[in-house]
């Protein structure tokens, strides 16, 4: 019977600190924000941001030293691209930079005064594009339009020279081998679709850490030692109902946040849908216990509100470049994968990806799969012995403080 009854005190405990956090939760402004307002609000914030997958009409700056037929043909087509505007024409460099300088052109295409007559002397021509490169997009716009109207233009001049007789010659010596360009995975070709889906789960992990620590570091400023754990709460006297009752309460917590991550903002901004909720929720369990038990742990290690938000901000952006998705995977070195490998993002942000936006199985994703287990199984234990040390600590200091208490009494 005994065994029986330290259970059921135990679930007492656990549902006894469960609301203790749950009430916290909502009556501390700072863990509310973390944990309600910004998964909400950020999510939104960056896709709104984003939600245009491609830049078009980028205004373009022309110098034309050339004035010549060819020359207005390129200007022409360049023009007539969906990505390209030509907005202004200068006398010079030193006009079209200063339109840069000021903001009203993004690149400048310079056409040399001998441009036409270098190719109809069978010389190659050359076409200088100068690109603001403050802003990616716009360069990829102005530099892409520009090569593939020089490249067009230059099939349409084989084609003349060739002396070719029918249309079907000319095409095929034109494209000797066809093609189809699919993009896979990304569709629009955008920056939204191949980032933003990482940093959705990148979110999850990040405001769970802040929020945790928060909490721990308001039970720290109730405490007049500025100790985790209370002394002389019989219900804080065993460490797994501790672990278990605050787990409880952000799990109940983010079962409806990373709902809202994961399956709700996606579709709101039209992101790639390819998983099922099925497999989506097979790996939002171990990826959200790994990242609650994470936040656990790192919550008793820093001893002061304010310490937890300046290490989680300052980590932000190196997790998302290790999670090998805005930076090639292959090209992280291979002691900062290790380091990743610490951090259940790395895993959790490499598995969503590849099962909502390249459509691959649960089978294709086992690895992260078994590591996230891993990373809730290790942080479990890891929280679980913190709060023992915690516990023992400031039992320690219990007894110190009593045994002070003695001896100045024994003093007077």
């Amino acid at each position: 019977m005994s065994i029986f009854h330290n259970i059921y005190q135990g679930l007492l405990s656990a549902c006894y600190i469960w609301r203790k956090e749950m009430i916290r939760v909502f009556k501390d402004e700072g863990v509310f924000m973390f944990f309600l307002v910004v998964p909400i609000a950020y999510p939104l914030l960056y896709s709104w941001i984003y939600n245009n997958e491609s830049v078009h009409e980028v205004p373009v700056c022309v110098v034309d030293d050339a004035h010549s037929a060819m020359s207005r043909q390129f200007i022409r087509q360049c023009d007539a691209s969906p990505d390209v505007r030509v907005a202004y024409y200068a006398q010079d460099l030193d006009e079209a930079k200063s339109l840069v300088s000021r903001q009203l052109v993004k690149g400048i295409y310079h056409i040399p005064s001998d441009f036409q007559a270098k190719v109809c002397r069978m010389e190659q021509g050359v076409i200088s594009v100068y690109c603001d490169m403050s802003l990616m997009l716009t360069y990829k716009a102005i530099f892409q339009t520009a090569q593939m109207v020089t490249m067009e233009m230059g099939t349409e001049l084989k084609t003349q020279l060739g002396g070719h007789y029918t249309a079907r010659e000319e095409t095929i010596a034109s494209r000797p081998l066809d093609y189809d360009d699919v993009p896979l995975f990304n569709p629009q070709g955008g920056y939204g679709s191949s980032v933003l889906p990482a940093v959705l789960i990148l979110i999850l992990q990040q405001t769970l850490v802040l929020g945790i620590g928060l909490s721990a570091g308001t039970a720290r400023d109730e405490n007049p030692h500025r100790n985790l754990i209370p002394i002389g709460d019989v219900r804080y006297q065993s460490t797994l109902p501790i672990v278990m009752g605050k787990a409880m309460c952000y799990v109940m917590i983010y079962a409806v946040m990373g709902a809202w991550l994961v399956a709700v903002v996606p579709r709101l901004f039209h992101f790639p849908q390819l998983a099922t909720w099925q497999t989506l929720l097979t790996i939002m369990i171990p990826y959200t216990l790994a990242c609650i038990f994470f936040g656990m742990v790192v919550s008793c290690m820093v001893k002061y509100r304010e310490n937890v938000m300046l290490l989680v901000v300052f980590i932000s952006v190196p997790l998302l470049f290790m999670t090998g998705v805005s930076w090639p995977q292959s090209n992280i070195p291979g002691c900062w994968q290790g380091v990743s490998w610490l951090f259940p993002s790395t895993f959790g942000a490499r598995a969503y990806v590849r099962l909502n936006t390249m459509g691959a199985s649960l089978s294709d994703v086992m690895t992260e799969y078994r590591n996230l287990w891993i990373q809730a199984g290790v942080y479990f234990t890891l929280a679980c012995a913190v709060y023992r040390f915690q516990f023992f600590k400031a039992r320690q200091q219990a007894v110190e403080r009593l045994e002070f208490l003695r001896h100045k009494r024994h003093m007077k």
